[in-house]
């Protein structure tokens, strides 16, 4: 048992959350339940250009639908504050100040051109992109001349010639040889810190005692290790889990289709079945099983079993996995979850008869794979959206189903209104037109619904009505 951990998860707002930090953040939440330990969230905020606060918002907002809840962090305090390295500048100048002072760095000048130009050189003769220490060796004098031309300057940290290795709690031994990686950009020339400086100084003084993240990291974390031994920092130990693929085994994009977790908000998926799907990739539960609650999915949790190879996320399965916890609703719940997606879909829920709307929504319910679907599923227990489809107008083409749908009509118009009323026309229709089995219930659902698939059709017919049930018959007979 690990002792009271500490993890984080840290995105940049910059955009939606991509499920791919959704599992992330899943991975370090689980840890730290299961661990019985701390989940903080940290706001990556640097980069001015792309970050925005209304992202922020939206990041808050998914983490807390998801019920991805942090003990520390934005709207939560703590006392490794500030959680916004926009906040923490002071912190990463007083730290670069001390790789100055012990010569761990220097002045860069060099141009967005010329470095491109350097890469480009580099490609064209085969050898690895990377910063070949230009400015590493000028004089003060040089530095002072390109300072007064009005260049500023980056600081690069001047990588020391051995290797790095660390113990990857998934990958195990992992080692750099330094000869591949150039001095890197700590503080950019405007002043903001790089990303994997300031990841060093936050996970440190924040007293990280793990980073899980993605394996795309791996790199990065040959060089936060660096910077770990210039502070004299202990560093924290680091897992990183796979990434998640499209179906042709590259990294998910949008051109895969819906890679954000506020889309598949969007579209009606529940968050516990996202969090469900989310926890399946890339890692597996001891028993096997696919359906976990979040508190089963914490209890389960490890990361001995996280797997080294991309997982490749399945949206049918999701899909899949989503209808099942539909299903698991309570129907007062699905109700009230349905109610912006009703709403969007132009139904006016207030104005409808509760019990009545009830009884729609139960017999719907287990048609339905996301909420989004409920309008295709909802219309046809109202008259002034019902419509004939064309598979449905086809069936009822047929000299057989003419028979079936007059018949079944004439019970109706001369029956009262007994319980069994529909089971009674069915049996009329069956023996006055001598038609059963598929070719006997299939014109029915087409008349009364205008659809070829929906609910039982007993139920159906007992929330319509005897009323409605004949003017449609009417108009499937036109």
């Amino acid at each position: 048992m690990i002792d009271a951990p500490r993890v984080r998860f840290a995105p940049s707002p910059t955009g939606e959350l991509h499920v791919g930090n959704a599992r992330t953040a899943l991975f370090n939440w689980m840890f730290a339940r299961h661990h019985k330990g701390r989940f903080i969230l940290r706001i990556e905020d640097t980069d001015e250009s792309r970050s925005a606060l209304s992202y922020q918002i939206n990041l808050l907002d998914d983490l807390k639908w998801l019920g991805l809840s942090w003990d520390e962090g934005p709207e939560k305090g703590g006392a490794y504050g500030p959680y916004k390295q926009s906040e923490r500048l002071d912190i990463y100048k007083s730290h670069l100040q001390k790789l100055i002072d012990a010569d761990r760095v220097y002045p860069c000048y060099c141009t967005e051109e010329e470095l491109e130009e350097e890469r480009q050189s580099l490609i064209l003769s085969k050898r690895m992109p990377r910063y070949m220490g230009k400015c590493r060796n000028l004089t003060a004098g040089e530095r002072a001349a390109l300072a007064a031309s009005g260049r500023k300057p980056s600081y690069r940290f001047r990588v020391p010639d051995e290797s790095v290795s660390f113990d990857d709690l998934i990958r195990g031994p992992v080692k750099f040889e330094s000869e591949a990686m150039g001095d890197f950009i700590i503080v950019r020339s405007n002043g903001m810190p790089a990303y994997n400086f300031a990841v060093v100084i936050d996970d440190h003084l924040m007293a990280m005692t793990h980073v899980i993240r993605g394996e795309d990291h791996l790199s990065n974390t040959a060089l936060q290790m660096m910077l770990y031994r210039a502070f004299g920092f202990e560093p924290p130990t680091f897992a990183h889990h796979c990434l998640i693929l499209g179906k042709d085994h590259a990294k998910l994009s949008k051109r895969h289709g819906s890679v954000s977790v506020g889309e598949f908000r969007r579209q009606g998926f529940l968050p516990e079945a996202l969090l469900n799907y989310l926890g399946l990739l890339g890692s597996s539960f001891a028993d096997g099983r696919e359906v976990l609650s979040q508190s089963e999915m914490v209890d389960a949790f490890s990361l001995s079993r996280a797997s080294k190879s991309g997982a490749v996320f399945d949206e049918d399965k999701l899909r899949w996995l989503n209808a099942i916890y539909i299903r698991n609703c309570t129907t007062a719940d699905l109700m009230e979850r349905l109610e912006p997606f009703l709403h969007e879909a132009g139904y006016r829920t207030a104005a409808l008869e509760p019990q009545w709307l009830k009884r729609v929504i139960e017999t719907v319910k287990d048609e339905l794979t996301t909420l989004a679907d409920i309008d295709s599923h909802i219309d046809l227990f109202f008259d002034d959206r019902y419509k004939i489809a064309s598979d449905a107008r086809q069936i009822l083409g047929s000299e057989s189903a003419r028979k079936v749908i007059l018949y079944f009509g004439e019970y109706l118009e001369h029956a009262g209104l007994p319980d069994d009323i529909y089971v009674a026309a069915i049996k009329y229709a069956k023996e006055k037109s001598g038609v059963k089995g598929r070719d006997l219930f299939m014109p029915v659902r087409a008349a009364l619904t205008g659809k070829v698939k929906g609910p039982e059709l007993d139920k159906v017919f007992a929330i319509l009505g005897k009323d409605s049930a004949l003017q449609r018959l009417r108009q499937a007979s036109r």
